[in-house]
């Protein structure tokens, strides 16, 4: 859901880069799971918030920006079942990944590998065996996802 990037100033603050739609969100957990090289330790949001297109935080027992430069690095996350429900039509990323995507004739396209945002709109990253594509997601062509069946139907040619 983010990174932290580096200690803010001198009372044991980091700066965080999120990753979510609405990086406010963020601030609304009062516990972060933080990992780096496969190591993963739980810390508690003393405070949180917005600072420009980036938040500032700080955890519990941390008070100097020496103990802050010891979470440069950790990628944030929380536990799935804290996250709220994505709501009608709308999906979490990760749900995506490694769904199969099948175009109208019933043809397999290859497997999500990825969702890459950009300016427009996002784009799916699907993997098949002769390298990737990429699919726009947008109305036209995202037909339905059936989370359910494990795929994403779509308008889209196997030869495109």
């Amino acid at each position: 859901m983010g990174r932290v990037l580096s200690p803010f100033g001198v009372r044991g603050w980091v700066k965080i880069q999120p990753f979510t739609e609405q990086p406010v969100a963020l601030a609304d957990f009062a516990r972060w799971w933080l990992e780096k090289s496969g190591e993963w330790r739980e810390v508690e949001v003393a405070q949180c918030a917005p600072h420009g297109a980036q938040l500032v935080a700080r955890f519990a027992g941390c008070d100097s920006p020496e103990e802050a430069a010891c979470y440069r690095g950790y990628e944030i996350a929380v536990p799935r079942e804290a996250l709220p429900d994505p709501g009608k039509d709308r999906y979490y990323e990760t749900d995506l990944i490694g769904l199969r995507v099948v175009n109208q004739a019933g043809e397999e396209l290859g497997r999500i590998d990825s969702i890459v945002q950009n300016g427009a709109h996002p784009v799916m990253r699907v993997r098949w065996e002769r390298g990737e594509r990429l699919l726009p997601w947008v109305q036209g062509v995202v037909r339905d996802v059936v989370l359910e069946a494990g795929e994403v139907r779509v308008d889209w040619g196997s030869d495109w």
